[in-house]
């Protein structure tokens, strides 16, 4: 498997400033929260590994895990359930998860390093936005990783009460498979009400 060697990726955007990165895992899934985290890496911090979390393989992600928690400054992770993504919208809920998970830090960043191309502001500090960051910022490459580590975590946990959609394997993602279960046996409590959950440009509402 090929992936960027962390030389390639940069260790701030300013050097001396204190830079926490934010990424999102979850955010086109069916069912499940969204998960968000927010990572403060020192500067001299260096991992061959380190990458967007969807380069990596599940042993090397959950292998970086406890590095990345371990070697930090801070870190923190979010969740915003599905019930929450339904009444505020996907885009909105990604965006509260990483407000939470920077709440939670116990050093306080100078600035935000936020994968994607939208944010809301976060209090007075500032932010700077990054088209597929977490392949060029090593903080938000970590967030990435903690992440996509502990929302999978969780739909493990739960796939244990509906085995017959998947989650092990999908993670709530759309997959064929999938969506023929929601077909087949309805919606859980996990699902997003406000998704198209079969794919065929009708909302569920109806399950």
């Amino acid at each position: 498997m090929r992936f960027m060697k962390h030389s390639q990726l940069l260790p701030f955007l300013e050097e001396g400033r204190i830079e926490a990165g934010c990424d999102e895992a979850g955010r086109g899934c069916l069912a499940g929260p969204v998960c968000a985290a927010a990572v403060i890496l020192p500067p001299d911090f260096s991992n061959p590994l380190l990458n967007d979390s969807k380069q990596l393989t599940e042993k090397q992600r959950y292998g970086l895990r406890p590095v990345i928690e371990e070697q930090a400054l801070a870190w923190a992770v979010s969740m915003v359930d599905n019930h929450e993504i339904d009444r505020i919208n996907i885009l909105k809920a990604s965006i509260t998860a990483m407000h939470r998970a920077l709440d939670q830090l116990k050093l306080r960043p100078q600035h935000i390093l936020v994968d994607g191309n939208r944010f809301i502001p976060y209090g007075d500090i500032p932010f700077t936005t990054i088209v597929k960051g977490d392949g060029k910022m090593m903080s938000i490459a970590a967030a990435s990783v903690l992440a996509k580590t502990y929302r999978d975590d969780f739909m493990n946990r739960i796939s244990c009460e509906f085995p017959q959609y998947g989650w092990l394997e999908n993670k709530g993602y759309p997959t064929a498979a999938h969506r023929e279960a929601i077909r087949q046996y309805g919606v859980t409590p996990y699902h997003r009400i406000s998704f198209n959950l079969l794919g065929d440009g009708q909302l569920s509402l109806d399950f």
